[in-house]
Parts: C-alpha cells; sequence; structure tokens
C-alpha cells in the first residue's frame, strides 16, 4: 500500500513504525525515524532516514537485524526465477538478466553460502538493475574482505535499499 507523506506523518507510533519496518528491519532505525515526524517533504524524510541508519550503524546488533530482513539468496531455482522472469521488467532493469548462465546462477548460490558462512550474514547489495553477472562478480569482489570491512559495505547497501523502499511506500516520492 502506497501512503501520502501527509498519511505517513498521522499514522500512530506503532502504525508508522510497522510501515517502516517493511523498508528496513532495524527496530532503532524505524523507531527513531517515526519519533523525527513530521516530515515537510520526501526529502528531509530521507536525509532523516540517512541520519538514523547511521545511528543504528553503531551497534551490530541493530545490522544483523536489518540484515535479517532480506531473503537470503542461495536456492538456485528462485534464482533462475529472479534473473530469466524479467518480462514485465523495465527495459533498464532487465539488462543482461535474461541471459544468466546456469553456470553464473549456480556459482551466485553458491558465492551467497560462502559469504554466509564467512561473515555470518547474508550478502547485502542493491540490487536494482544489475545482472547476474554483476550480482555474481559484485560478491566475489568483497568476498575476501575482513567482517569489519562487510559490515561497512552491506550497511551502505542497505541504505540504498531503504531509500528506494521509502520512495516506493510513499505515493509522493
Amino acid at each position: 500500500m502506497k501512503l501520502s507523506l501527509q498519511q505517513f506523518n498521522k499514522l500512530s507510533p506503532a502504525e508508522a513504525t510497522s510501515y517502516l519496518l517493511t523498508c528496513c528491519t532495524s527496530t532503532q532505525w524505524a523507531q527513531s525515524l517515526v519519533n523525527k515526524r513530521p516530515f515537510g517533504d520526501i526529502q528531509t524524510l530521507l536525509t532523516q532516514s540517512d541520519e538514523a541508519w547511521l545511528q543504528a550503524q553503531t551497534d551490530e546488533t541493530n545490522l544483523l537485524q536489518a540484515f535479517d530482513g532480506h531473503p537470503q539468496i542461495g536456492n538456485v531455482d528462485s534464482l533462475k526465477e529472479k534473473y530469466r522472469n524479467t518480462q514485465d521488467s523495465a527495459a533498464h532493469e532487465q539488462s543482461g538478466a535474461n541471459d544468466a548462465e546456469d553456470s553464473v546462477i549456480a556459482a551466485l548460490a553458491q558465492g551467497n553460502q560462502d559469504y554466509l558462512n564467512k561473515f555470518g550474514f547474508i550478502f547485502i547489495v542493491f540490487a536494482t538493475g544489475k545482472s547476474a553477472q554483476q550480482m555474481l562478480d559484485l560478491l566475489l569482489a568483497r568476498l575476501p574482505n575482513n567482517r569489519e570491512t562487510e559490515l561497512v559495505n552491506a550497511a551502505t547497501e542497505q541504505n540504498k535499499i531503504t531509500r528506494l523502499r521509502l520512495q516506493k511506500l510513499l505515493s509522493d516520492a
């Protein structure tokens, strides 16, 4: 369901939190943003979201809570569906996705499992517009990192995802 910013500002704290948790599952982030209402415009909300996310990042528990809100990409069949069934997507989102080979899909599934095993959380990346091969390349480039670096990388990607989800939630965004 889409809301106008005005509608969002008028929600009860519990309702507003519930909507925000569909964008990012860090309760600290959501509660912080709810407490900053009302917002005069979408850009202010996004700026406040960025600030709330910076605060939430100071505690690894908040990061992991947000990361847990994403489905793990580890099932080969679901990866094939994600990258092959793109007929209804916008043209820029399809770029290269239709051509994902089984070997790329299998490598992406294995890479995601390797990432989870190494870091203890799933691979987080802003995937909009990326092909399976681009996702695999990003995953493989980040896999040699240490856990601290990956917490920062995943947090940065999480914020990009959250901003997009906020814009999709609000009809006047």
